[in-house]
């Protein structure tokens, strides 16, 4: 069973402000009238449709205001995704809708409702792309988006091997270096006895 509303605010999919919508009867006795969110239609209630309806062009005006604003700044971050992928690199399921919007709170503190993001495909590869924002009717804003990996890229697991064997080529040059060194030191030893030819001044003192 159906029943007749007159929306006081503005709720997605539904209506906005002033609106006249039907709904169903127990969705408006329990949700909608309790909460605020309508009115019954009634000659007394018509009468506060133009307030209702300045209400709704004041809001509109200021969404559009803030999300332009928006618009303007999101178009110079990036924000990245983290996920998990195989040893092949390929992802484990997708990035979606709800995954953007908690990291664009989390990285920016940006508010923005999943359903103003919008993915034409699901996103399944690591990378850049852009992703469209529906932020207002009239309001469009394109994202920078870059989907990485969780885990660690085999390549960096094979750096520390690398390294010990420059280490290791380095080690060896040194003791090949050290070898001359140490038989130089050896034939300054052997030549040292000749200094015993400092002792010819003092024979020919004795022939004088």
């Amino acid at each position: 069973m159906k029943t007749e509303v007159i929306l006081t605010s503005n709720i997605v999919g539904l209506g906005g402000e002033s609106d006249q919508v039907k709904v169903a009867a127990g969705y408006a006795r329990n949700y909608l009238l309790p909460q605020g969110l309508a009115i019954p239609v009634t000659q007394a209630n018509k009468r506060r449709l133009e307030s209702l309806k300045q209400r709704r062009a004041e809001r509109e005006a200021h969404e559009f205001n803030t999300m332009s604003e928006l618009a303007k700044g999101v178009t110079k971050l990036i924000c990245v995704i983290k996920v998990k992928t195989g040893e092949d690199g390929k992802m484990f399921g997708t990035v979606t809708t709800g995954m953007i919007a908690d990291e664009l709170k989390h990285q920016f503190d940006i508010t923005l409702d999943k359903r103003k993001i919008h993915l034409p495909q699901p996103i399944r590869a690591l990378g850049e792309q852009e992703v469209e924002l529906r932020l207002h009717h009239e309001v469009n804003a394109m994202l920078k988006l870059r989907v990485e990996s969780l885990n660690p890229l085999p390549v960096a697991a094979e750096a520390p091997a690398a390294e010990g064997r420059v280490s290791e080529k380095r080690g060896r040059g040194r003791q090949v270096e050290a070898a001359p060194v140490e038989e130089k030191a050896a034939e300054v030893t052997e030549k040292k006895p000749k200094a015993a030819k400092a002792e010819k001044p003092a024979k020919k003192a004795k022939a004088e």
